[in-house]
Formats: C-alpha cells, sequence, structure tokens
C-alpha cells in the first residue's frame, strides 16, 4: 500500500519528467505544493472525475497557473480523462497538457491562468456565484448548492494588483467558501523576494476582514490538514492558509532556489532528485499502488450519486425551482426568451426616444433583468453615470446576496470576479464603467475572449462626447483596440433600437464576450423600416439610401457619429452627390455574414468614408487607400462636447468636403 510520501512524490516525479521532457515549464511549485495537494484532493475536495462539470462540486483554481505540472499530475491520478501520453506532450502543440492551464481544453480544469493573480480573481467570482445561487435555490432540508471554491496561490500573485482588488471585496462580502492556500517559497523568477517583496502577508489579510492561518508546514499533512479544518469551520470569512514550503522540494541541488523556478532541473538533478526521494520508477510510470492511492472516481461517483438523489428529491418538493436551476445551469435562455427579446426592439422602436445611450442600455438592461431572473450586474462605483442599475437590483453585502455587486473602484478586479462567475454557472453576468477605463481591465477582458465566455462589458462615456474631463477621460483608441482582441463582439450603437439589438445580442452570445460601447450625450433616434431593423443584429445595414439616384459614395458611421453621416448625407444630397448611409454598431458581427449580404451593403467599386470619434487605421480594411476616414489621431482636450467635436471635424460641412475629396 502506498505512502502519502509515496503519493506526493508521484506528483514530483511527473512533474519533473514532463518538464524535462519538454525543456520547458516551472517544475518547483509542484514539487513545492505536493504535501499541500495531497490533502486538498485526497481528502476534502468534492469532485468526480467522471462528470467534471457536476454542478455541486469543489471548484479548484490554480492561479499560481505556470505550476499547471501539479494540476495536471492530479487530474491524471485521481482519474480523469487525461492519460499519461498527454503528460508526456506537456507544453506541445494541439496536447491537452498546455504551458499554463485552460479551461475546455483539459477536463477537470476550470479556469484558464497563467497571467498571476487573475486565477484568485476567478476564485472569488465563483465563490460570489455559489452564494447567489444557495441563497436563491437552498430549502430547509435541500442544500443543493453547497461546495467550496480552492485556490492555489504564489508570491507572483499576490504581488499583482489585482490580488488586492479582488481580496479586498473578498473579505468585504465575507465570502466564508472561499479558502485559499498561499505557496510561501520565498522564491520569484529573479530570486529570493526579500529583495521586493516584504509584505507582512497574514496582516495584510487580516486587514481585508479574512480568517488567517499563519505559519503553517507546507510540508506536513498533519499541519495542513489542521488549518484546513479550521478554514472550514470559518464560515463568515474567507480564509488564507499561509504555507511555508520550499520551492523543488526533494530537488537536492535545486531546491529553495530560483534556478527550479522556471526551467528544467536538467537530466542530472532529476536522477538525483530521484534517489534523493526514493523513486526509483522510470520516467512516467505510476506503480500501481500509487493509482489506488490516488483514484478518485468510486468516490466522487458516490458523492454525486448522493446529491443527485437530493437533486431529485428537490425536484419532487420544488418542480418549479429545480427547472429553473437545470435551465440556468445548462445556460439557456427562457422559453419565451424569442417573443420577449422581439418585444423589448419593437417597445423601443415605437418610444423612438433621442436619448444617451447610456440610458437606452438602462432600459435595455430594465427589460432584460425581468426576463432573466439569473443576470448579475455591477460597475465599478460609477453606477449613476453608468446607468447599470435596474428598479430592482438589490446589492450584494456580506449578509445579502443581492443580485448587483457594488466592485468599488476595481475595474481589473471586477472584469476578472466577472469571468469567474460565468465560469461557475448559474448566473449571466454584466459590469460596467467608461470606456477610457477598460484599459484598467484589459487583460481580464483578453481573458474572456480567450475562455470564449460570454462576458458582457458595458463601457460608457464611449468619446469626446463626454466633454470637460479632459483627454484622461477621453477614449480615443480604445474602441479600436477591443476590436482588435480576438473573438471579441464590440457594439457602438447609435440610438435606443440599436442598444437594444446590442444588448440581446450580447445575451444569446454563448462562444465569447461582448463590449457594449454607449454615449454620454443624448443621440437622436434613427427612423427604420421593419428589414432595417431585424438587419441590426447583422453588424452593418444600410440606413439610408440617397434619393437622387445610384449612390457615388458610401458614409459608414458608428455611434454618436451616425446621425452626422446621416445630417451630411442631406447636404450632399442637395449638391447632387447621392450617398449611402451604413451604420455599422459591431464590425466584428458584419465581418461574419456571408459575401453577399457584405458586398450589397458595401458594394464593390464604390468610394468609401468611414466616420467614428477615434483613431482611423482600422477603418482602412474597409474604405481602403482610396477611400478616406473622419476621425482622431491625437488626444482629445478639456472642453463641452459640443465644442470639441467642431474642434476635431465632426461637423456636416468637414464630413461633406471628405467625400468629395475622394469622388
Amino acid at each position: 500500500m502506498a505512502t502519502r510520501k509515496d503519493l506526493t512524490n508521484a506528483i514530483r516525479a511527473l512533474a519533473m519528467d514532463a518538464v524535462q521532457k519538454a525543456n520547458s515549464g516551472h517544475p518547483g511549485m509542484p514539487m513545492g505544493m505536493a504535501e499541500i495537494a495531497e490533502v486538498v484532493w485526497n481528502h476534502n475536495l468534492r469532485h468526480n472525475p467522471a462528470n467534471p462539470k457536476w454542478a455541486d462540486r469543489d471548484r479548484f483554481v490554480v492561479s499560481n497557473g505556470h505550476g499547471s505540472m501539479l494540476l495536471y499530475a492530479l487530474l491524471h491520478l485521481t482519474g480523469y480523462d487525461l492519460p499519461m501520453d498527454e503528460l508526456k506532450r506537456f507544453r506541445q502543440m494541439h496536447s491537452r497538457t498546455p504551458g499554463h492551464p485552460e479551461v475546455d481544453i483539459t477536463p477537470g480544469v476550470e479556469t484558464t491562468t497563467g497571467p498571476l493573480g487573475q486565477g484568485i480573481a476567478n476564485a472569488v467570482g465563483m465563490a460570489i456565484a455559489e452564494r447567489i445561487l444557495a441563497a436563491e435555490f437552498n430549502r430547509p432540508g435541500f442544500e443543493i448548492v453547497n461546495h467550496h471554491t480552492y485556490v492555489f496561490t504564489g508570491d507572483g500573485c499576490l504581488m499583482e494588483g489585482i490580488s488586492h482588488e479582488v481580496c479586498s471585496l473578498a473579505g468585504t462580502l465575507g465570502l466564508g467558501k472561499l479558502i485559499m492556500f498561499y505557496d510561501d517559497n520565498g522564491i520569484s523568477i529573479d530570486g529570493h523576494v526579500e529583495g521586493w517583496f516584504t509584505d507582512d502577508t497574514p496582516k495584510r489579510f487580516d486587514a481585508y476582514g479574512w480568517h488567517v492561518v499563519p505559519n503553517v508546514d507546507g510540508h506536513s499533512f498533519g499541519a495542513i490538514e489542521a488549518a484546513l479544518k479550521v478554514a472550514k469551520a470559518e464560515v463568515d470569512r474567507p480564509s488564507l492558509i499561509c504555507c511555508k514550503t520550499v520551492i523543488a522540494q526533494g530537488s537536492p541541488n535545486k531546491a529553495g532556489t530560483h534556478e527550479a523556478h522556471g526551467a528544467a532541473l536538467g537530466e542530472a538533478e532529476v536522477a538525483a532528485t530521484r534517489a534523493h526521494i526514493g523513486w526509483d520508477h522510470p520516467p512516467f510510470s505510476i506503480p500501481p499502488d500509487v493509482y489506488e492511492g490516488w483514484d478518485a472516481r468510486v468516490k466522487g461517483e458516490g458523492s454525486e450519486v448522493l446529491w443527485n438523489n437530493r437533486f431529485t428529491e428537490y425536484e419532487r418538493a420544488h418542480p418549479a425551482l429545480a427547472s429553473e436551476f437545470k435551465r440556468r445551469m445548462k445556460r439557456e435562455l427562457p422559453a419565451n426568451w424569442k417573443d420577449a427579446a422581439s418585444a423589448i426592439i419593437a417597445k423601443a422602436t415605437e418610444k423612438a426616444e433621442s436619448i444617451a445611450t447610456r440610458k437606452a442600455s438602462q432600459n435595455a438592461i430594465e427589460a432584460l433583468a425581468s426576463l432573466l431572473p439569473e443576470l448579475v450586474g455591477g460597475s465599478a462605483d460609477l453606477a449613476g453615470s453608468n446607468l447599470t442599475l435596474w428598479s430592482k437590483a438589490s446589492g450584494m453585502h456580506r449578509n445579502r446576496p443581492g443580485n448587483y455587486i457594488y466592485y468599488g473602484v476595481r475595474e481589473f478586479g471586477m472584469s476578472a470576479i466577472m469571468n469567474g462567475m460565468l465560469l461557475h454557472g448559474g448566473v449571466r453576468a454584466y459590469a460596467g464603467t467608461f470606456l477610457m477605463f477598460s484599459e484598467y481591465a484589459r487583460n481580464a477582458v483578453r481573458m474572456s475572449a480567450l475562455m470564449k465566455l460570454p462576458s458582457i462589458f458595458v463601457y460608457t462615456h464611449d468619446s469626446i462626447g463626454l466633454g470637460e474631463d479632459g483627454p484622461t477621460h477621453q477614449p480615443v483608441e480604445q474602441t479600436a483596440t477591443l476590436r482588435l482582441i480576438p473573438g471579441m463582439d464590440v457594439w457602438r450603437p447609435c440610438d435606443t433600437v440599436e442598444s437594444a439589438v446590442c444588448w440581446i445580442a450580447a445575451v444569446e452570445r454563448g462562444d465569447g464576450p461582448s463590449s457594449l460601447l454607449f454615449s454620454r450625450q443624448n443621440l437622436p433616434f434613427q427612423k427604420r423600416s421593419p428589414e432595417q431593423v431585424a438587419s441590426i443584429s447583422r453588424g452593418g445595414y444600410v440606413l439610408s439610401e440617397p434619393t437622387g439616384g445610384t449612390a457615388a459614395a458610401v458614409l459608414i458611421a458608428t455611434g454618436s457619429e451616425v446621425a452626422l453621416a446621416i445630417d451630411a448625407q442631406k447636404v450632399l444630397g442637395e449638391q447632387g452627390v447621392p450617398v449611402r448611409v451604413v451604420s455599422m454598431p459591431s464590425t466584428s458581427v458584419f465581418d461574419r455574414q456571408d459575401e453577399t449580404y457584405k458586398a450589397a451593403v458595401l458594394p464593390k467599386g464604390v468610394k468609401r468614408i468611414a466616420v467614428e470619434a477615434g483613431v482611423t487605421d482600422v477603418w482602412r480594411k474597409y474604405v481602403g487607400l482610396e477611400g478616406a476616414v473622419v476621425g482622431i489621431d491625437s488626444f482629445g482636450e478639456s472642453a463641452p462636447a459640443g465644442e470639441l467635436f467642431k474642434h476635431f471635424g465632426f461637423v456636416v460641412a468637414n464630413v461633406v468636403n471628405t467625400v468629395k475629396s475622394v469622388l
């Protein structure tokens, strides 16, 4: 029968062998956290290797994702569908063991980690989702949502600013089901961290309102178990277990050094480590008794069967709740969704309001919230400006789950937390800030696209139309750079109807995130036929045809500049220059349309002019070198919005002259 030392040494062997074979990777963390992993995975984690998506499983996140071989070793050893051949292909093309964990590639991986600190944020989001669902669906005698979120983290994660943002909020919210293990080995890639990281981490987290267990021997099974027992008993605060560990524990010459952090140990040191820890098995060879000691399949199946039986009883007692829970966990829309969504668009068309699109967005949220009880909103201390609240929004607090999160000034943390909520499942989430401050959140926004999450980013004050706050707050390049993120749908609507359509498109999207960009200032309503309304969802469509013959040019505009294009079209028509106006609220959605449709909207051989209050380069793919762009390739100024638009050439005369210049 394998001892616990044998079980942990299997992790060390697999980690150093896989990294050595790839000649790339980070062996030190898996070797240093092996005992912690054994305690968590063999004695505490509720999971079922046969069903990695079981709804009430505990969530496990490796925020220090460079130590991915720890997770791959655990998944393989406990019985997930991750055969040894995949571990041998660590960090190779199209393997299921990429350099950093990636969700939906490796069974059992809950989130994509690697950018340090974001795994903590994702875990906070998972714990928030668990709390929301537990409050809504649990009933006396039926705790169908009752699980922990465990996260492994290291010095690098805690140095990253996002860790402050999210751990501060987690403490404020009292997320008692969140337990984090800190791998306190004192090493980062550059060496011993005392030259750049001397925080008193236990005091830091105590100040956040966490329950802290300091100075735990990270290589003592008993000490780790005792600390975890205390942490699980603390239900009103998240817990941090500070484990003193030795990086690359077991390596006779590289343990405790930065040489083991981000590079293979080397053939000689791998051999020396084998001898030192008493592991006399060939590379990628695990004895049957070690497999038996790790195998979680029977236990995992039993845990899920117990839950399934409980859920069956719950279904009998609370059929409506059970049906709703299943719908949400499958990420399905309500049965009446199509008709209700059409009604939202029809109402916006009928009302024909000329309001700021941020207000149009709020109107859409109000309508959607009544259809989607799973909707969870939030804003980074700008709810009154973003207009992200709705009439029945309830703020989340320590003792109240709520459906709206006041994130405070934490744009990066907010975005990564939202990603974690969506990874957990059972909720639909959006979060808002000014478009300019998407810059703070950029890596979490990118990660949402990489993970193909249906995150909804609500960005208001989308141009120089923001006005007097000046260039520090006026987005110029932000719309363009968001469009450059693969898989991101960016929508910049021009009025209430386009705003409703873009919200519905974002909710319906299941394979990636959406950024919805809204104006501060009022924008005029645009009249449309039913066919034009239906075409908005295609990303770009003909909004207005010339009255005086075949179009000599096409004006392409988005957002606040659509009305300008319409006004310029009228003047050009009076001057004998027929022009078509195309509204293109989403370039990425338009690009996915078939060639026939795109050619019908943007006919070949007809000169094109784009008008958008932002940088111009992105529009060259549509207008070509022979077309023109009315845009801004400099920073803004501090002045009232009307003056700014005039100063930067967003006036009818300039658009008219630009059109004439290319004909």
